[in-house]
C-alpha cells in the first residue's frame, strides 16, 4: 500500500529577491497570487485595501505593485495615483475585469505600466510582473548612472549642461551605452564637446576607477602618432634612449578616447583594428604581443562612411569602431541649452578672475541665443570668458559680446530644426521652448501665442522634468 507524499513547499525566496505587493479585497485571489510568485522566487506582501497597500510602500521598498482595478473603498486607479507620490520607482499593474479595459488603459497614462484582466492566467500573471520588474531595474541603473554623471559634473571638471530635447536624447544613449562593453563613435562638429561627452561616457562606466586616456589624432604627426599609441622600446628609433609605454598601455583598464580618429594613417588604422580583433599590442621595436584591456571611443567630426567609399578610411576599421554610435548636436541644433550654458560659463569665469557678475542684459542674451555658432559650445565658452573679462560693470552688455558675434550671421532665421521621425511630444517641446525664447520666459504670453492654455504649458514642461 503506498500513500501520497506530501505537496513539497517551494523554497522561502532569498531576502535579497524582488518585493511585489499584492492588493485585492478577495483574499482568495491575494492568496493565490502570493502562491503564485513564491515559485518565481519572489518575495510577496498582502494588503486587502489601498490604505493598508500605502502602509506597505511606506514600511519597505516594493518593486512591483499588483492591485486589482474595481475595490471598495479607494479604488485602484485611486491607490495608482497615491501609491505614485509615496514610492514614486514602484511599477504598478492593474488587474480588470473585462468591462473596466477602458479605465485601466486611462489610469497607464496616469502611470501604470501594464494590466491584465480577469481571469487570471498563471503565465500571463507572472510575464507582466516580470516584465515590470526589468523596467524597474532599468530605470534604477539610469538613475544611478545620472547620479553619477551629476557628481561627474560637480567634481571639478567641465560640466556636462543642457535640457533641451536633442541634448536629452543624446544623454539617454549616452547613459544607455555606458556600462556595456561596446566600441562608442561619438559624431559631431569641432566644438560640440567630444572629449566631454567621451569623458562622461567613461565616468558613468564600471571602468569609471580606471584612467581616461585621450589623444588627438589629427594634432599629432604620422611618424609621432603611432609610437604615442603602442610605445616603443629602447633602441626601437634614434632617439629611443628608453623603453615607453603607450596610451593603451596607458588606459589599460580604463578608456582610451580617440578624438579625429578619420586623420589616421592607413599603417595606424591596421594597427588599431588588430587592437579591436585581438586585444593586444606590439611596442615599435618590440619582440611580442602585449595584452590590453581598454574600451576605445573615437570621435571625429568627418563623415567616415564618405571616407570609407573613397578608401581614405578602412571599412572593417569603421564597423568595429562603429557600434554604437551617437549624434552630439550642434548648439544651433540645442538654443534652449544657450542661456544655461552661456550661465554656467558667466558663473565659471566670474569666479576664476573674481569679478561679481548679475548676467547678462536683455540684449546680450537675445544676440546669444541668435546667432549661429560656427564654433559651437567652445566658441559660447571663449565669448562669455572675453566678456567676464572685459566688463566694466556686473552685467554682460551687448558691447561686451566679440565683434564676430555682435556682427556675425544669425542662425537659420530662427527655424526650428526637426528631423524626420522625430516624437510627436519632443515637436511640441521644442515650439513651447522656441515660443519661450521669444517671450524672454513669460508663459502666459506664449500660451497667448500657441493659442493654448497656460496650464498646458506647465503641464508639458512638468514632464521634462
Amino acid at each position: 500500500m503506498t500513500t501520497d507524499a506530501p505537496p513539497v513547499s517551494p523554497p522561502e525566496p532569498s531576502r535579497d529577491a524582488p518585493l511585489v505587493l499584492l492588493v485585492d479585497d478577495d483574499r482568495a485571489n491575494v492568496d493565490s497570487l502570493c502562491r503564485i510568485f513564491a515559485k518565481e522566487g519572489l518575495r510577496t506582501r498582502a494588503a486587502h485595501n489601498g490604505t493598508d497597500a500605502l502602509e506597505a510602500l511606506r514600511r519597505e521598498p516594493v518593486q512591483v505593485l499588483v492591485t486589482d482595478l474595481m475595490m471598495p473603498g479607494m479604488s485602484g486607479t485611486e491607490l495608482l495615483r497615491a501609491a505614485k507620490t509615496v514610492s514614486p520607482e514602484t511599477e504598478v499593474v492593474l488587474i480588470t475585469a473585462y468591462g473596466t479595459v477602458e479605465a485601466a488603459v486611462e489610469a497607464m497614462k496616469e502611470g501604470a505600466y501594464d494590466f491584465i484582466t480577469k481571469p487570471l492566467k498563471r503565465h500571463a500573471i507572472v510575464k507582466v510582473v516580470r516584465q515590470a520588474l526589468e523596467r524597474y531595474s532599468l530605470v534604477a541603473e539610469n538613475r544611478a548612472l545620472k547620479a553619477r554623471l551629476a557628481e561627474f559634473s560637480a567634481g571639478g571638471r567641465r560640466a556636462i549642461i543642457g535640457q533641451s530635447p536633442a541634448f536629452r536624447a543624446v544623454m539617454d544613449t549616452l547613459l544607455q551605452a555606458a556600462p556595456s562593453t561596446a566600441t562608442v563613435l561619438l559624431l559631431g562638429e569641432s566644438g560640440t564637446g567630444k572629449e566631454l561627452f567621451a569623458r562622461a561616457l567613461h565616468e558613468s562606466s564600471s571602468r569609471a576607477c580606471g584612467a581616461f586616456v585621450p589623444i588627438n589624432c589629427a594634432a599629432i604627426p604620422e611618424t609621432i602618432l603611432e609610437s604615442e599609441l603602442f610605445g616603443y622600446e629602447r633602441g626601437a628609433f634614434t632617439g629611443a634612449i628608453a623603453r615607453k609605454e603607450g596610451r593603451f598601455e596607458r588606459a589599460s583598464g580604463g578608456t582610451l578616447f580617440l578624438d579625429e580618429v578619420g586623420e589616421m594613417s592607413p599603417s595606424v588604422q591596421v594597427k588599431l583594428l588588430r587592437v579591436l580583433q585581438e586585444g593586444e599590442i606590439e611596442r615599435l621595436g618590440g619582440n611580442g604581443p602585449i595584452k590590453v584591456d581598454v574600451r576605445i571611443v573615437a570621435g571625429t567630426n568627418k563623415d567616415l562612411r564618405k571616407l570609407v567609399d573613397e578608401g581614405r578610411f578602412r571599412d572593417d576599421l569603421y564597423y568595429r569602431l562603429n557600434v554604437v554610435q551617437i549624434s552630439l548636436p550642434s548648439l544651433r541644433e540645442r538654443r534652449e541649452d544657450i542661456p544655461l550654458l552661456a550661465d554656467h560659463f558667466l558663473r565659471m569665469y566670474a569666479g576664476k578672475n573674481q569679478k561679481p557678475m548679475a548676467g547678462f542684459s536683455h540684449a546680450a542674451l537675445d544676440r546669444l541665443e541668435g546667432y549661429a555658432w560656427p564654433g559651437n559650445v567652445r566658441e559660447l565658452e571663449n565669448a562669455v570668458e572675453r566678456a567676464v573679462v572685459l566688463s566694466r560693470s556686473s552685467t554682460i552688455e551687448l558691447d561686451d559680446l566679440p565683434e564676430s558675434v555682435r556682427g556675425g550671421p544669425l542662425g537659420s532665421d530662427r527655424h526650428i530644426l526637426i528631423p524626420v521621425g522625430t516624437p510627436m511630444e519632443e515637436i511640441e517641446l521644442k515650439v513651447i521652448h522656441e515660443t519661450l525664447r521669444h517671450t524672454k520666459g513669460d508663459k502666459t504670453l506664449a500660451a497667448k501665442l500657441l493659442g493654448i492654455a497656460a496650464r498646458t504649458i506647465y503641464r508639458k514642461l512638468g514632464r521634462q522634468e
